[in-house]
């Protein structure tokens, strides 16, 4: 098994690096986080940083790029206070990656990579239509990281999801969903159906669910 250390990872070049450690974490998942300037201006970006930080109450984060050069989503986002986070569907992954450019201020993603921004009762930020799964989070705080980049913390105000994908015991049927996970900077994968266990308790080991 071959070793890599901190000093050997710094010392790798720019993009070998970068491909390297995104893809440490393994699969990851893959949203798109839409956003409106004080204008009306839409914003949509592809995040593979949304991660879950509590239940009770239901709070969500994103990780946002060092804020040193412009940044739409981070800006949209502080001006409004408000986000969305939609599922990337497998179909559209060439689109949904397509919003990672760097397009100008006065073009919208949505209109540029395909995508239908639709608002939902009084929600200041844009979902996706195309998406089966769709969150609308107002932010709560944001903490920075050391690198420059920010964690931005968002308590859920709205689930929009297709009622076949919901399960009985609240869990959601990604694969039912057409969800997209993320490898990577760039690697787009599609959800098998997966091998769910019940609650872990000592002395019980985990028994495949029917």
């Amino acid at each position: 098994m071959r070793h890599l250390t901190a000093a050997d990872i710094q010392a790798f070049d720019k993009i070998y690096r970068l491909n390297l450690v995104n893809g440490l974490p393994g699969f990851k998942p893959a949203n798109l986080v839409g956003t409106a300037a004080p204008d009306g201006a839409t914003n949509l970006a592809v995040f593979s940083s949304a991660l879950h930080l509590g239940s009770d109450p239901a709070l969500l984060g994103i990780v946002t790029r060092p804020t040193t050069v412009p940044r739409h989503t981070y800006a949209n986002l502080k001006a409004s206070g408000c986000f969305t986070l939609n599922h990337v569907p497998e179909a559209l992954a060439a689109p949904a990656h397509y919003t990672s450019a760097n397009f100008p201020d006065d073009v919208s993603e949505f209109d540029e990579c395909g995508f239908t921004a639709e608002y939902r009762d009084d929600f200041p930020a844009p979902y996706v239509a195309e998406s089966a799964v769709s969150i609308g989070l107002r932010l709560l705080e944001e903490h920075a990281i050391s690198n420059g980049t920010v964690l931005l913390v968002g308590t859920v105000e709205h689930v929009y999801l297709h009622a076949e994908l919901l399960r009985p015991d609240g869990t959601l049927d990604l694969v039912a969903a057409g969800t997209a996970a993320i490898s990577g900077l760039d690697g787009y994968h599609a959800v098998a159906p997966p091998v769910r266990f019940g609650y872990a308790r000592p002395g019980q080991p985990p028994v495949p669910l029917p």
